[in-house]
């Protein structure tokens, strides 16, 4: 759906995540109508009597026309990411018959997470269709699918059951097209939830990013806001080569802010850009996913003792925005990456070597990495806690980068 102004006529369809926000705009218009009553009885003997003399918040809410611009500016305020991803892959299946959505419990359920709400009424079961439990089964059905011009999305219910699937992922996906010479594109969307959530243990909380980053012929892109949800999912679906969508299960719920133009059915963002979520000059602090929201109350917080972080959401993993990651050192001359992720040979470990093989001569302090414990995630609260990087962990590498507290050993 665009943003011009085009009339929704009645019964007309629109995207299941936009629907809460064309009924609060016509509660609005309800209650204009009730308030633009009262003030005429009010104003009964009142020679200005003529709709179109009266101010745009006493007219009745019949002399409005229900807009695709009104619901954009409605839709201005916030939205969650769960309603991003369903409008995207909503808005891509009506614009792309190639496309459709797979995996289990997406059709008659909706989604073990309620992202594919409303799809299956909409589309029928030949496009969202609901699987077994077999990730290597469903999965290779998808890159097959692929293979012969379809466009599939398939969602894992975790990542983690991914690895059920790693071989039809890796050497049916994405060496297909090295492989054939070029001749053969695997057009295909891997998604679901990536990393720690709540509660889940171990072999519900690993993070993937560094795994599916390290292999040539995938794309991984990790979303933080609901712009990044929206417009990296269509970029994802629109792209000629298998690419894996890392959402988080934490986010779903996690209303942002979102313009008119991120509503607009055009709407998508560059794979292999960066977004600047907020500028500094002391020191870089790099992140992806959930932890952009925990640098972002880091950098707050650092604020208050004079340090400016800049905050660069790296949006996608492969391929890795190197250019943006070096200016922003190259101007900070310091840098701290943070992720969900395990420590040895992490997406925090690529940047590093990036940084030290371009901008070495640029850095003024040794580069802090901040991520996951070393260990499987545990159940208990109290560890879970300990084994996941934590805004007060941010803020005290960022000290120590910038000389402000006492290094790691010496506290030690």
């Amino acid at each position: 759906m665009g943003c011009g102004a085009s009339r929704l006529e009645p019964g007309e369809d629109i995207p299941p995540g936009l629907l809460p926000f064309r009924r609060r705009l016509q509660e609005l218009k309800r209650s204009r109508t009730e308030e633009s009553r009262r003030r005429r009885r009010e104003r009964k003997d009142s020679i200005v009597s003529t709709t179109e003399l009266l101010r745009p918040e006493e007219r009745d809410a019949d002399d409005f026309e229900t807009t695709e611009e009104e619901i954009s500016r409605a839709v201005a305020e916030k939205m969650t990411v769960r309603d991003a991803l369903n409008s995207a892959i909503d808005e891509e299946m009506a614009a792309d018959p190639k496309v459709f959505l797979m995996g289990e419990e997406v059709g008659e359920y909706q989604g073990a997470y309620k992202v594919s709400r409303g799809l299956l009424d909409k589309y029928g079961p030949e496009r969202v269709r609901d699987t077994p439990i077999t990730e290597a089964g469903f999965t290779g059905i998808g890159v097959g699918a692929a293979y012969y011009g379809l466009k599939p999305v398939v969602e894992f219910m975790t990542f983690n059951f991914s690895m059920q699937a790693i071989d039809q992922i890796i050497n049916s996906a994405a060496k297909s097209n090295y492989m054939s010479g070029g001749q053969i594109s695997v057009p295909i969307v891997f998604r679901g939830p990536n990393g720690a959530a709540a509660g889940v243990a171990a072999q519900h909380s690993h993070c993937y990013a560094a795994w599916y980053a390290s292999c040539p012929g995938l794309k991984v892109l990790s979303p933080y806001s609901s712009e990044d949800a929206r417009g990296m999912l269509k970029a994802a679906i629109r792209d000629p080569d298998p690419v894996i969508f890392l959402e988080n299960e934490i986010l779903y719920g996690e209303s942002f802010p979102v313009s008119a133009d991120v509503l607009d059915s055009n709407f998508c963002l560059p794979i292999g850009k960066a977004m600047i979520e907020r500028e500094g000059k002391h020191v870089t602090i790099t992140a992806f996913s959930k932890m952009v929201g925990y640098a972002l109350k880091a950098a707050e917080i650092l604020s208050k003792d004079g340090i400016s972080a800049e905050i660069i959401n790296l949006r996608s993993i492969r391929p890795l925005d190197r250019d943006t990651i070096n200016a922003s050192v190259r101007k900070t001359n310091r840098l701290v990456t943070v992720e969900e992720g395990f420590p040895q040979h992490g997406v925090g470990a690529e940047i590093c070597a990036v940084v030290v093989e371009e901008s070495f001569e640029y850095l003024d302090a040794p580069v802090e990495r901040i991520a996951g414990a070393d260990v499987p995630m545990p159940y208990a609260p109290n560890l879970e806690r300990l084994a996941v990087p934590q805004v007060e962990d941010i803020v005290r590498a960022a000290k120590r980068a910038c000389y402000r507290s006492v290094p790691m050993a010496a506290a030690a």
